[in-house]
């Protein structure tokens, strides 16, 4: 053990390692005989501090290196460097604390990648989860003790993971601290992927699969179009572009425009092809949170994915810096396993989920960042590489492009109920001896604000009833329909007739700027004598009311007129009518009349004979009996807003 170090750093170090053990015990396929054994050497480790008198000081400083040397000594240095990189076994040099300063031309033809990535990364980044604890605590019990060591475990290489024996020795420089050599050797009849200095090429895999011109199998090779084998970039093309337009086409059918809908089904599908891990974070209020996790869907997979979206992204982890540098990130081989934080019993999220390789995108317009896509790959499925990079860019962008479209829906959505909502009474007042009840069902086939408004209010000496329907949809419309009613309603105070205020409401509308469209609108005051009541009616351009009489006897009233806001010279019609107790008036849009089915037929052609089926119920029995009739009829796809209010002596 240096001198100096115990108790503070060496103690610190111990606990670290002890508590990885600790986790490796639960991750899956992590091999308890190499944990107990590692388990065993921190114990030695321990026993020999304890053991041992305090530490002596005094060590002295660092000889510095000749700055002249001879020519012989550099001759020297450079044979030693070119057996090291030449020699026929994988070789890392690290530091104590298991840094790599160095690795071999056999090294990193293991790990299958170019020469110099390895250096300043720990070694322990390129082993497997659930074997990196052990390892580490042998490179501490070499360096602590100076014997050597073995270890069995699996190294991270660019197909996957690897099979192997590390063998680890110290190396005692004189005035300086020792280093550690690792050699690196495939296991017997391990995993057949160690390399033996370069890549299998196309032609060499081509060459393995026949020998004197015939198949492993004594045979003759297959026609060459046959046994030609695909280029792996044209393959890893082919998928990327296949993932591109699955995600494209899963955004362009969400029917729903529904923002936890989409990113649903997109972190579903991405870890089910690219990653075995999706994970996406969303801005709520300016704080990155947990939206979704997605992993593979068996029970041990369901139960990570809770316990990943039950993990928030702090500032300070991986996705909590991209959302706020905008920058994506590559880990292919991560140092630090808590780059995602901990679960709750303090187990980092990376190392519970089994992963060994990160990618972490914005999901950002360009404009704006809605929050972060992390894809995470467990080892066997090999490293995240750049290509991958840019297609997690790219599919950042669509989910972007999706959320936005999504908000700006449902804010129009948002305005449009509300607009609506304010063309229309919150509640029907309470009148003595009459019933009313209303009802409002938009159609299905457009998201704009409806243009239908109906109104029950005080007039004269009694009550006035209107409904209409102005022409088209959205916010022109609907200013149009706030003018009407409003004007209707300021008219009926001036005027005794219903004709007299709809005359006048055309005038306003005259004075407007509403282009080419029109207002149809039903206009009655009714006035109580005694047990009946006194209807007086204006129209123009709407569809008649309907009279139930309480006997069953259907009356569908033809009214006159022009719509509204057409010509200056308009007149509205004009009828007189009683009621009874027990009769209703029935008023509608031409939503209800006009409502199709599936052989094309119009409802109105069967409206009579369905008030006449519900005549003597409450006026809510009527309304709910026809709202149902119409939407069961056009079996849900109604084409126009269907708008209907109905008035009731009662008996």
């Amino acid at each position: 053990m240096p001198q100096g170090r115990w108790p503070d750093e060496a103690l610190a170090d111990l606990a670290g390692r002890r508590d990885a053990l600790r986790q490796a015990v639960d991750l899956p396929g992590a091999d308890p005989g190499v944990l107990v054994g590692a388990a065993l050497t921190e114990l030695d480790g321990a026993i020999e501090a304890l053991a041992a008198a305090a530490p002596a000081d005094g060590a002295g400083p660092d000889e510095q290196p000749s700055d002249g040397l001879p020519e012989a000594v550099r001759a020297e240095r450079r044979l030693l460097h070119a057996a090291f990189q030449r020699t026929p076994v994988a070789l890392f040099l690290l530091e104590q604390s298991g840094t790599i300063r160095r690795a071999n031309d056999r090294a990193a033809a293991l790990l299958g990648f170019p020469s110099g990535y390895a250096t300043g990364k720990p070694l322990t980044a390129f082993v497997d989860l659930p074997y990196r604890a052990a390892v580490q605590t042998q490179l501490a019990a070499v360096a602590r003790t100076s014997v050597d060591r073995m270890a069995d475990c699996r190294i991270l290489t660019s197909d996957g993971s690897l099979a192997a024996t590390l063998t680890v020795t110290a190396l005692e420089l004189p005035g300086d601290p020792p280093l550690l050599m690792v050699a690196a050797a495939a296991a017997p009849g391990g995993d057949a992927r160690a390399r033996d200095g370069a890549a299998a090429t196309p032609a060499r895999a081509a060459a393995k699969r026949t020998a004197g011109g015939r198949g492993t199998d004594g045979r003759s090779p297959a026609p060459a179009d046959e046994s030609a084998p695909v280029d792996p970039a044209i393959t890893s093309m082919v998928k990327r572009l296949d993932m591109v337009t699955a995600v494209t086409r899963l955004l362009l059918d969400n029917s729903t425009f529904s923002e936890a809908v989409t990113l649903q089904r997109s972190a579903r599908l991405l870890a089910g092809e690219i990653a075995d891990w999706a994970i996406i974070d969303i801005d709520r209020n300016g704080t990155l949170r947990r939206q979704f996790a997605a992993g593979a869907r068996n029970g041990q997979g369901d139960q990570l994915a809770r316990t990943a979206r039950n993990v928030e992204p702090d500032p300070e982890s991986v996705p909590g810096q991209v959302h706020a540098s905008g920058k994506s990130v590559l880990l292919a081989h991560p140092d630090d396993p808590a780059v995602l934080g901990r679960v709750p019993n303090g187990t980092p999220l990376l190392m519970a989920l089994g992963a060994a390789s990160l990618i972490c995108v914005p999901i950002a317009d360009g404009t704006t960042g809605y929050g972060t896509l992390t894809l995470a790959r467990q080892a066997g499925k090999g490293h995240f590489g750049v290509a991958d990079l840019a297609l997690a860019e790219e599919l950042g962008q669509h989910l972007a492009i999706a959320i936005r479209v999504d908000r700006m829906f449902r804010q129009r959505s948002e305005v449009a109920e509300a607009l609506q909502a304010s063309l229309l009474p919150a509640t029907l007042p309470p009148v003595p001896g009459l019933e009313f009840a209303a009802a409002y069902v938009g159609a299905t086939q457009w998201q704009e604000i409806s243009g239908d408004f109906y109104d029950v209010f005080p007039a004269w000496d009694g009550w006035a009833i209107a409904i209409g329907d102005v022409c088209g949809k959205g916010q022109d419309a609907a200013a149009m329909t706030a003018a009407a009613r409003h004007s209707i309603r300021a008219f009926a105070h001036v005027h005794e007739t219903p004709a007299e205020v709809l005359n006048g409401a055309n005038e306003v509308l005259l004075a407007g700027d509403y282009g080419e469209r029109f207002v149809t609108a039903s206009l009655a005051f009714l006035t109580k004598r005694g047990r009946r009541v006194q209807v007086r009616l204006g129209g123009c351009g709407h569809p008649g009311p309907a009279v139930v009489r309480a006997d069953g006897r259907v009356e569908i009233l033809e009214v006159d007129g022009m719509p509204l806001g057409l010509f200056a010279d308009n007149q509205a019609s004009r009828m007189e009518l009683e009621l009874r107790p027990g009769d209703l008036l029935f008023f509608y849009t031409d939503g209800v009349t006009e409502a199709r089915s599936a052989d094309l037929a119009f409802f109105e052609d069967r409206l009579a004979d369905e008030l006449a089926a519900v005549a003597g119920r409450s006026a809510a029995e009527v309304v709910r009996a026809v709202q149902e009739l119409v939407t069961t009829f056009s079996r849900g796809e109604l084409r126009d807003d269907v708008t209907i209010l109905a008035v009731r002596v009662e008996p």
